[in-house]
């Protein structure tokens, strides 16, 4: 199964027309014709099965046929990540925690942090794009990006953690982790939480973590994080 993505198709959409490039796309790669199916996403769980009526290579028109509200995970995951110095680092992060599943993603700004522009566009389509891919029909929010100190000052509704390199007490996130519970996490720059982010952190109610062993990149470390979130969950289920 192939699945195309447009915000602009709700559960009361009858008919859809795609876009010149997507109808392109459709018509002259995919070779699609009249009655042929396509399914499609909004991103917020919905997945719609489509009827080609118009096979047009610049206005594609599909039919609905059906449409299925797919089930949402038993837990909401916001990574609160520092860009990395390059930016395709932070594109390997986005595409693979989107094919994980993850909710929220917010770009934050710490005292140790190389880069301080992100390219927000560009960060929206590999997620559009990853969504597509995994066949996900829920697509992660992509926040702007905040200061680290405006971010942890916020008002939030679960449970929180940071992960930090300082050899002081943390605890394992893995051992830390309860399932079905909405979860923050803050992962730092390359050269880590600055030791006044970490105690304003610990104010704000962060528990402190660690996710290994070894140091790891910015974007490994939020990957095994949000893997080690995927996999508490999963073994809940299994149980």
């Amino acid at each position: 199964m192939q699945l195309f993505y447009s915000p602009d198709i709700n559960e009361n959409t009858t008919q859809f027309t795609f876009e010149r490039e997507e109808s392109k796309h459709i018509v002259k790669v995919l070779r699609k014709n009249i009655g042929d199916t396509l399914h499609i996403t909004n991103g917020e769980g919905w997945l719609f099965t489509a009827e080609i009526s118009v096979p047009n290579i610049n206005k594609c028109v599909a039919k609905i046929i059906s449409k299925e509200l797919q089930p949402k995970r038993g837990y909401k995951l916001h990574l609160a990540v520092a860009p990395t110095k390059m930016n395709d680092r932070y594109e390997w992060f986005l595409e693979k925690a989107t094919e994980i599943g993850i909710d929220s993603i917010t770009p934050i700004i710490c005292d140790h942090s190389e880069r301080k522009l992100i390219k927000p566009e560009r960060f929206g389509r590999i997620l559009q794009s990853s969504m597509k891919q995994s066949l996900n029909c829920y697509l992660p929010k992509l926040n702007n990006a905040i200061s680290f100190q405006d971010f942890i000052n916020q008002d939030f509704e679960s449970d929180l953690f940071i992960a930090h390199c300082e050899e002081t007490d943390r605890k394992s996130l893995k051992q830390q982790l309860n399932p079905k519970t909405d979860i923050t996490i803050l992962i730092g720059p390359e050269g880590d939480f600055s030791v006044k982010e970490i105690t304003e952190a610990l104010k704000n109610n962060f528990i402190p973590v660690t996710l290994g062993e070894t140091r790891l990149r910015t974007e490994t470390a939020a990957i095994v994080a949000c893997h080690s979130v995927a996999f508490t969950n999963e073994a809940h289920n299994g149980q």
